[in-house]
């Protein structure tokens, strides 16, 4: 441990004092910095095993360092302070390269801990394991199925943003599990006592959104016999996720602009003010600033819900272990749910599973799953159990994602009818009005075909 040379950057004295104080104790070199500029020029000029990095200093900045740090090719690894609350910085810091973080005022014993496993593990396996294994100790992700690199950096990120307060828009492509990541967030927060709400944008006409968000009094419209609390008060004290919010209303999304200000509402058709005391999680599979520059999103509400954004990754972008684990967990949970006994997937099965590139996502990868558990007439599912296009893409060596032309000699026109159903659906993350639309026929006759063949 004594050859380890530990460089510490902080503009503040007394800190720098303290940390060599501890570090010196336990057996590393210390090596102090009072500026970015200073930590540049002792990266560039010595032999440095770890970079304990602040990141607010003024003149160049700790994300600054890191960044230059990064692009120079730097060989050792960056361990940031942040001061409590500076979530943005520290989740803009893991994204550029730093290795992990530590929150002011620092618990040294934690210190101490990251700087030596960073410093003793081998590889970057090794170095997964030990963080992936760091989170599920200090954090409740259990929902979060995955132990693939794209998880461990959203895990880590979930880890920064979840104690505080800050507004988080989550985007990623449709199915991906937007909702899961919000409901993650509320359970390792200060709110998660509180209730978890969660409210679908594209759900409902514009007067009903209002309604279901902030309430109604009595006679505040037709049919209001009563009045009623909206999501905002059910949420109380605790977390509303707004699920789709790319599709709220133009009017809709003044108010909610409106509460986010303010913290306070009135419900429709009312005058009182109601304290809206409430974290907002947002999450949208659209392109928001797209939306805005067509003037369909307010550009100062994605502001406001935009404080800090986390990306959810796609499937394909997990890779084969984590489609593996995914798939294993449904079958399990499916084969319970439907009473059948069966226990895992034949290597073909497997195989098919784990090469297609899901367009839908997670969910797509459900309903397969799920299809195959009741369609399998034995203890494991083979690959003629899979949905029809995951048997043809595979035939094919087909995209899962292209046009579905090109199909197998010898199909039944009911059977390319269910795989163009079912690529569509996929297409579409299992929005079956936008399928039929897609389609041209109308949602009911979507509805009785895909019951006819088997594929809800």
């Amino acid at each position: 441990m004594t050859s380890k040379r530990v460089l510490v950057v902080d503009d503040e004295a007394a800190h720098r004092l303290m940390l060599k104080a501890h570090l010196e104790q336990a057996g590393f070199e210390i090596v102090e910095a009072a500026s970015g500029e200073e930590a540049l020029d002792l990266a560039a000029g010595g032999e440095l095993d770890l970079v304990l990095l602040d990141l607010k200093m003024p003149g160049i900045s700790g994300v600054d360092v890191l960044r230059s740090l990064t692009e120079s090719g730097f060989p050792a690894p960056v361990l940031i302070m942040t001061a409590y609350g500076s979530i943005e910085s520290a989740v803009e810091a893991l994204k550029i390269g730093a290795e992990d973080y530590l929150s002011k005022p620092l618990d040294t014993d934690e210190l101490l801990l990251k700087i030596e496993k960073i410093l003793n593990l081998k590889d970057r396996a090794d170095i997964d394991s030990r963080r992936q294994e760091y989170l599920e100790a200090k954090f409740d992700f259990s929902e979060l199925l995955g132990q693939s690199p794209p998880m461990l950096r959203l895990k880590e990120t979930l880890a920064l943003v979840a104690p505080s307060e800050a507004t988080v828009l989550i985007t990623g492509e449709s199915g991906t599990g937007k909702e899961l990541v919000a409901r993650a967030i509320h359970t390792n927060s200060p709110r998660a006592e509180k209730p978890f709400v969660a409210f679908n944008c594209a759900a409902l006409t514009e007067t009903l959104m209002e309604s279901e968000l902030f309430g109604h009094e009595k006679g505040a419209f037709t049919g209001a016999h009563q009045g009623k609390p909206g999501r905002f008060e059910l949420a109380g004290g605790g977390t509303l996720f707004l699920d789709e919010i790319g599709e709220m209303a133009a009017t809709t999304q003044a108010k909610l602009l409106r509460v986010l200000e303010e913290r306070a509402f009135e419900r429709v058709g009312g005058t009182r003010t109601i304290k809206a005391d409430v974290r907002v999680l947002a999450a949208t599979n659209r392109d928001i600033e797209v939306e805005i520059a067509e003037n369909r999103f307010r550009q100062d509400l994605y502001y406001r819900l935009n404080v800090v954004q986390v990306e959810v990754p796609s499937l394909r972008e997990r890779g084969v272990s984590d489609i593996a684990l995914l798939a294993e967990h449904i079958l399990t949970q499916s084969s319970a749910r439907n009473h059948k006994p069966v226990r895992g997937f034949k290597p073909q099965a497997l195989k098919a599973l784990t090469a297609y590139t899901w367009p839908g996502n997670v969910r797509e990868l459900v309903n397969a799953v799920e299809r195959a558990v009741i369609l399998s007439r034995g203890d494991q599912i083979e690959a003629q159990d899979l949905p029809l296009s995951i048997q043809s893409w595979m035939a094919g060596g087909r995209r899962a994602d292209e046009p579905s032309g090109g199909l197998a000699a010898g199909m039944t026109i009911k059977q390319v009818e269910a795989e163009l159903i079912e690529r569509t659906l996929a297409e579409t993350g299992g929005n079956r009005t936008q399928a039929a639309s897609m389609l041209g026929i109308t949602r009911q006759t979507l509805l009785n075909k895909i019951k006819e063949y088997g594929l809800e």
